[in-house]
């Protein structure tokens, strides 16, 4: 029974029953009161409702960077504004009644906030806003108001997120940013993201799965009663526009301890947000006649260092551990083959849908060498980039390995822009050892293909010749550091003698800054 009384005073409940209590029986009285997004902890409801300043964490997975972001959700009239969106929203059009009635439960809020936040859309900026020069949500939240509610352009997942945490923290609801390193979109939602490459390693864009080096979500803290208890706390909730939800791009919320105990059957959006850190990554070979070879297959690369703001400073905490259990744990692995079980079914080992780690058990050949790319110098904009493919030989027999690179420029989501560099070399690698293939990248050739998010993705496909077409895949995305450029100015001393102030040269001194 729900009730709805006067703050500040007291109320008497009266219970009538069809009959005597019995002796033996037991009467037990539960009551809860209806905030359904309370914080026990006093420096996390400042921290995840009332602050108005906050990082998000984006970079790769080798190379994490904080960038700042101003929520602003106390500013003036961004909560008619947060209004505003709920009304125009396509669940309020549909039944305004039902819509106003629901708007005190923070997962249809949250889910409907979802679905409105997303009209930034992701494509070419040319005379619109490029998403990296948004650094608050407030200006987006004021133009989408003087522009007569038309879309802003243009937003990436990070901007999708900040003025998402925005409107929820000004609607009271406890929200935070998280920032998913090696981030799988696994549209077929089979927890396997295939990556497919020419036979020169060039990488092709015919797969709608993809590995982006990050990609940033909200969570919001609230109570889900429609899963049960254990399922309440941190939600996931997604306004990027990557898939549909039931007719409309929205996502969430998906309880963290659904994803982490692989409920993946649970609303909303479970599955989606599991196979985003936990799905396999395969790699695949397309040859000039139309045959394919998978030569690469990592279960543990995808869902690393899952990020968000500490509590009262702007230093990095792992969450990690909040959405899956150690890779290769045995925990992990129970929860794998039950997300698999209801995927696939209780009885997949007798169907015919083959699962992506039953796949991945499949005996690839080991090409006995290993290698890895190893940047000369710090990657810098306007400057040749040189790195070194180290190969080593891991066994006493003699190999000649053939090696084809390429470089293209990528985005932050790994797509690719263009391709700007292909190179071959032929090593001899004698018992046990390792030599080094020098590959440069100078500025001409990948500048005026750039993209904002500053990336080359470096391809290496090894092959042992003699060995029956065994490949070894190595790959790396460099993102490249701005220009340091270095100013000097003279510092002046006031010093006071008889009265008089005087200006003295004292030194020199440079100040560094970044273009």
């Amino acid at each position: 029974t729900e009730l709805t009384v006067r703050r500040g005073q007291a109320f008497a409940i009266t219970l009538y029953f069809n009959r005597p209590k019995q002796p033996g029986e037991s009467l037990a009285f539960v009551t809860e009161i209806g905030d359904d997004v309370y914080m026990a902890n006093e420096n996390e409801r400042q921290e995840y409702v009332l602050n108005e300043n906050g990082i998000i964490f984006v970079g790769n997975a080798k190379y994490i960077e904080a960038r700042g972001w101003y929520y602003g959700q106390f500013q003036d009239q961004l909560l008619n504004i947060c209004l505003t969106m709920l009304d125009l929203s396509l669940y309020y059009r549909q039944d305004p009644a039902i819509d106003v009635s629901r708007r005190g439960d923070p997962k249809y809020v949250g889910r409907v906030i979802s679905s409105m936040v997303r009209n930034g859309q992701l494509r070419s900026f040319h005379s619109h806003e490029n998403p990296s020069r948004w650094d608050g949500s407030v200006v987006i939240l004021q133009k989408w108001r003087q522009d007569n509610y038309k879309p802003v352009q243009y937003g990436q997942c990070w901007v999708f997120a900040g003025v998402m945490c925005t409107v929820l923290r000004c609607l009271g609801i406890p929200t935070r940013l998280v920032s998913n390193f090696n981030s799988a979109h696994d549209v077929d939602r089979n927890l396997s993201i295939d990556k497919y490459y020419d036979s020169s390693g060039k990488s092709l864009n015919i797969s709608k799965d993809s590995t982006w080096d990050y990609h940033v979500w909200n969570e919001s803290w609230f109570i889900r009663p429609d899963l049960g208890t254990q399922y309440n706390g941190w939600q996931v909730l997604d306004a990027t526009p990557q898939e549909q939800s039931k007719g409309l791009f929205q996502c969430g919320p998906a309880s963290v301890t659904a994803i982490k105990e692989g409920d993946v059957d649970l609303d909303y959006d479970t599955l989606f947000v599991y196979t985003e850190v936990n799905a396999d990554c395969n790699r695949w070979i397309v040859y000039n006649d139309g045959t394919k070879k998978r030569v690469y297959c990592d279960t543990e690369i995808i869902g690393r260092f899952i990020s968000t703001k500490a509590v009262g400073s702007n230093s990095r905490v792992d969450v990690t551990y909040n959405y899956k259990y150690p890779e290769g744990s045995s925990e992990e692995r129970r929860v794998y083959k039950k997300a698999l079980a209801k995927i696939f079914g209780s009885n997949i080992s007798e169907g015919h849908t083959e699962p992506p780690r039953e796949r991945s058990s499949e005996a690839v050949r080991k090409p006995g060498i290993s290698g890895k790319f190893k940047l000369a110098e710090p990657p810098v904009f306007g400057k040749d980039v040189t790195l070194i493919l180290i190969l080593n030989n891991l066994s006493s027999d003699h190999k000649t390995v053939k090696v084809d690179m390429s470089a293209s420029t990528v985005l932050y989501t790994r797509r690719a822009v263009a391709e700007i560099l292909k190179a071959t070399a032929s090593v001899d690698l004698g018992s046990k050892q390792g030599k080094h293939i020098r590959l440069k990248i100078p500025y001409s050739y990948y500048g005026k293909y750039l993209t904002t998010d500053k990336r080359i993705q470096v391809t290496a496909l090894c092959e042992v010749m003699h060995m029956h077409g065994v490949k070894l895949l190595v790959e790396k995305t460099i993102i490249l550091e701005d220009t340091n450029i270095i100013i000097k100015v003279n510092n002046f001393l006031i010093e006071v003698l008889n009265g008089q102030k005087e200006l003295k040269s004292h030194w020199s001194s440079e100040l560094k800054m970044k273009i």
